[in-house]
């Protein structure tokens, strides 16, 4: 005999046929439009009457009593006849004279110090003073105009060059070796002195100068040092530790001898930017310096670069030099 089966769950809930759960749907679905529709139509109804408020003649007492008079500025929560929104497009005038390619941020300073720089014909001293594209700043009487078009080049510095624009007396400068390479006002970022050959940034980007020379970034530098005659281990020694010029004690981040078996070879990491302070460094111990090489600068190296030849960034050195951090 066939045994009879029992739904255990027919007690709780009478199951519904298929049409009837789609007729559910449906009229719920209905119900849920209807109501999505009076929601809007009550929203288009307040709309419409306020933009008929708004409409009212210009005379009414609603728009006589608005707390805010014709013409008067609304920007401001405290008004004041004193208050001038800031003017777009300005920046500091040495700020303006570093990006014109004259020189870096802290020159450009010195210079407006020295009373050189004029803007609209007026003598300006101070180096915050805030100019635009628009006015007339001259440095040593020629205008200076803001770069267009940044530029980035990496120099094999020889010996017998000086690092600055130009010289009086007459010197090769690093510039004559560039001099074809653009046509845009380049300078030299930092200094090497005129007996120190290796890597030396050329460039017009003020605000990049700014950041590679300022001390508070301890931009790391590494040279190659040739001694007339072995660096023993006690002045090894002294060196790390710290040694005493006349305008303050120096020191050294990495010392180490270049070739193992020959003591005159060392190597310095160093990120001061004191001038000559490798050569000093040395030179206070009683050796005399017979070569100097810069061979890095902030992770620029002098590789595929021979002595007197440049040539231009890539765009991932440049990116890797906006982004440095501290000390790289």
């Amino acid at each position: 005999m066939k045994k009879k089966t029992t739904n255990n769950f027919s007690q709780f809930a009478k199951r519904k046929s298929n049409a009837a759960i789609k007729e559910q749907f449906k009229q719920e679905k209905r119900k849920w439009k209807k109501e999505r529709e009076e929601i809007f139509d009550k929203k288009r109804s307040q709309r419409s009457d306020s933009d008929s408020y708004r409409g009212r003649d210009k005379n009414d007492s609603y728009r006589n009593q608005s707390p805010f008079k014709k013409n008067q500025p609304i920007h401001s929560s405290h008004p004041t006849s004193n208050f001038r929104p800031p003017t777009p497009g300005l920046m500091p005038l040495n700020k303006f004279i570093a990006h014109a390619g004259v020189a870096a941020r802290r020159d450009a300073a010195e210079m407006v110090k020295k009373g050189l720089v004029k803007i609209n014909g007026v003598l300006i001293t101070e180096p915050g003073h805030k100019v635009s594209a628009k006015d007339d700043v001259r440095v040593n009487g020629k205008k200076i105009f803001l770069a267009k078009n940044l530029v980035y080049i990496l120099l094999n510095k020889p010996k017998d060059y000086i690092t600055t624009t130009d010289d009086p007396h007459g010197r090769k400068t690093v510039l004559d070796i560039i001099k074809h390479a653009t046509t845009e006002r380049v300078y030299p970022v930092g200094r090497l002195d005129r007996n120190t050959s290796g890597v030396l940034l050329f460039t017009n980007d003020g605000e990049l100068a700014q950041k590679l020379t300022h001390p508070s970034n301890e931009v790391k530098k590494v040279y190659h040092v040739t001694l007339n005659k072995p660096l023993d281990k006690k002045d090894f020694d002294q060196i790390l530790k710290g040694v005493n010029l006349d305008d303050g004690p120096a020191s050294v981040d990495v010392l180490a001898y270049a070739d193992i078996k020959d003591k005159t070879q060392i190597g310095v990491e160093i990120h001061s930017g004191r001038n000559r302070i490798v050569r000093r460094i040395f030179e206070h111990l009683g050796y005399d310096v017979k070569n100097l090489d810069r061979v890095i600068f902030a992770g620029l190296t002098k590789k595929n670069i021979e002595r007197g030849k440049y040539r231009f960034l890539t765009e991932k050195e440049v990116r890797d030099l906006k982004h440095f951090s501290k000390g790289k």
